[in-house]
């Protein structure tokens, strides 16, 4: 078993996981307790196109900020809370569903809110598809690296690992490359993590624009047992 770490583009044909720390990834797991479906978009205007065909709830950012007319941001916490009758969120974003879309493999979405839960389906996924390569991508900012995004996949390496470590089965020697393996490393110390990502462009980003709650729930570690599989479009819950 091959893990390795990657920004913007995976190098698996096997699995990927998603990490787009801020927010997409996390708004996706929380969105699997509120919805059926969520229907990645790539421009404003796909999203919107699509919202109304489908009766969806419609979510979105640009530059973090929500976008006019949208009935919600990107936003973990608003989703959270938001009282609705459709089966179906719509979300558009900077950078996790453009991630998306160039992704040539069995997707799942990754974040520190679900580091456990998709570690381990992620290595129950290859067992049972003899998948040998599981790639770990950062949406980053713009094509820039992002170091909640590096930070939160060392957390769910970290379970990665934790996992293969306690099995037996010869199938699961792996390799862990050394990228990887540094960022198993820096996310150990949890306050140091929380810190220096409190720190960071995107956090004062998020901050100026009212979001410091968003900041807060994405930070909780393992707080749902969701894992999203984006599949024909769409994002449903792995069953």
């Amino acid at each position: 078993m091959k893990i390795t770490l990657s920004l913007e583009k995976t190098t698996s044909k096997d699995i990927s996981i998603m990490v787009d720390a801020f927010r997409a990834s996390t708004s996706i797991t929380i969105a699997m307790d509120k919805f059926n479906e969520v229907i990645p978009a790539f421009t404003p205007e796909a999203a919107e196109k699509i919202a109304k065909k489908r009766n969806a709830i419609l979510a979105g950012e640009r530059m973090g900020a929500k976008i006019k007319g949208f009935d919600i941001g990107n936003s973990p916490v608003d989703i959270k809370n938001i009282d609705n009758d459709s089966n179906n969120l719509v979300l558009t974003t900077s950078n996790g569903t453009r991630i998306l879309e160039m992704m040539d493999s069995t997707v799942l979405i990754g974040s520190f809110i679900n580091a456990k839960a998709v570690a381990e389906t992620s290595l129950e996924m290859a067992k049972n598809n003899n998948f040998s390569h599981v790639d770990i991508v950062m949406a980053g900012w713009k094509g820039n690296f992002a170091i909640e995004d590096f930070l939160a996949s060392g957390e769910i390496i970290y379970y990665i690992q934790k996992k293969l470590k306690e099995t037996n089965d010869k199938e699961f020697d792996f390799d862990i490359s050394e990228y990887a393996q540094s960022a198993i490393l820096a996310s150990r110390d949890y306050d140091a993590v929380k810190n220096v990502i409190y720190n960071t462009k995107s956090s004062k980003r998020l901050i100026k624009l009212g979001y410091e709650k968003d900041i807060e729930f994405s930070l909780q570690k393992n707080i749902s047992e969701n894992v999203a599989i984006y599949e024909n479009g769409v994002l449903k819950l792995v069953k």
